[in-house]
């Protein structure tokens, strides 16, 4: 089945979204606000992301059944004291969209905004086609100028088919050994697949899309690791004894978000592990898009059992333990690495 036209409508309305968080973080590194506890400006980028890629998506697929599993919801927004945030959020979605000039026939009054937003209280599941989104993957990054990415992805009956990701921060040149920093006007990634399609990378404001491949080394002591920034978000001590049981040499590179699946992608790194804390539950917005860039790319996304990822049960990925991310010729030794180390771990307790 082609799905041309729902491509086309996921990467204008990621594109979109990407220009309204490039606006917002500008904003907040230059007034500090990182620094201190009003978070507000995040608040606005993230509901005004989601808003933009709702409102994208209806209008460019207007005959279709609607359906989308997003992380926001307006309950704050309604909230007394929300008004204002609210107007700001509405102000900036229609300059967006007032400045790409495709949709110049309408102007977003708050009600809309609203409306748009709570479109993403759908719970997906293994029937129909939903769109399942994260308007801003990486949020602590994107408060600290690092990695963030817009991740959109279409789910048709419980299968990934579609994957769009924004990363407006990830240089266009390799990120391999750490090197996150890069001339101005190099950064910015757009990676897309379709299921069966392969995977291509093209620069946010350019289309000229170039297709990609995981790096497809078999020697574990060239395979740099990717894991999360935030310790919070994954148990780095698992990460290292498991590295070290495989021989990998190269230190981890520690990034933020989505952008982490983009960069493996292209061979910029080997493996990728995460392994959230205990009773911690995967939302599928946080993988969905990643998984599929990662696969049709060629390379292989797991739980420690070595199972596909399953996305058709609503809106949390239940998972054996955690995920693991590489290529098809390091898997079963990865694989072994991990449940030796989980093992350890639980008899040291």
């Amino acid at each position: 089945m082609s799905y041309n036209k729902e491509l086309a409508a996921a990467k204008k309305a990621v594109s979109l979204a990407a220009r309204l968080c490039q606006k917002m973080q500008k904003a907040i590194l230059q007034s500090d606000v990182q620094s201190k506890s009003d978070k507000s400006p995040v608040t606005v980028a993230d509901y005004g992301s989601q808003a933009l890629v709702s409102y994208a998506l209806q209008r460019e697929l207007p005959s279709e059944l609607f359906s989308l599993v997003a992380e926001e919801d307006s309950e704050d927004l309604l909230k007394d004291g929300g008004q204002e945030t609210l107007e700001r959020i509405t102000k900036l979605v229609n300059d967006i969209l007032a400045s790409d000039g495709s949709y110049s026939d309408s102007t977003l009054s708050t009600e809309d905004i609203v409306k748009a937003i709570d479109c993403g209280k759908s719970e997906g599941g293994s029937q129909g086609r939903h769109w399942v989104l994260d308007p801003i993957d990486g949020t602590k990054g994107f408060l600290r100028g690092d990695q963030y990415a817009i991740a959109l992805a279409l789910l048709d009956e419980g299968t990934v088919v579609l994957g769009v990701l924004a990363c407006p921060n990830l240089p266009l040149t390799s990120i391999a050994g750490g090197s996150q920093q890069s001339l101005p006007g190099e950064v910015g990634c757009l990676f897309f697949s379709v299921v069966g399609g392969g995977t291509y990378m093209q620069p946010l404001d350019s289309s000229s899309a170039v297709k990609v491949q995981v790096n497809a080394t078999d020697n574990p002591e060239e395979a740099s690791l990717f894991e999360s920034y935030e310790a919070a978000h994954s148990m780095h001590d698992l990460s290292s004894s498991i590295v070290k049981k495989l021989g990998v040499k190269a230190p981890p590179v520690r990034i933020d978000s989505q952008a982490k699946y983009g960069a493996l992608s292209r061979g910029d790194g080997v493996i990728y592990l995460r392994f959230p804390h205990k009773g911690y539950r995967e939302k599928i917005w946080d993988h969905a898009a990643g998984c599929i860039v990662v696969s049709e790319a060629g390379g292989l996304v797991t739980d420690v059992a070595g199972n596909p990822l399953d996305f058709s049960r609503g809106r949390y990925l239940d998972l054996d333990t955690g995920i693991i991310v590489t290529n098809q010729k390091l898997m079963p030794s990865l694989l072994k690495a991990v449940r030796e180390s989980i093992e350890e771990k639980a008899s040291s307790l």
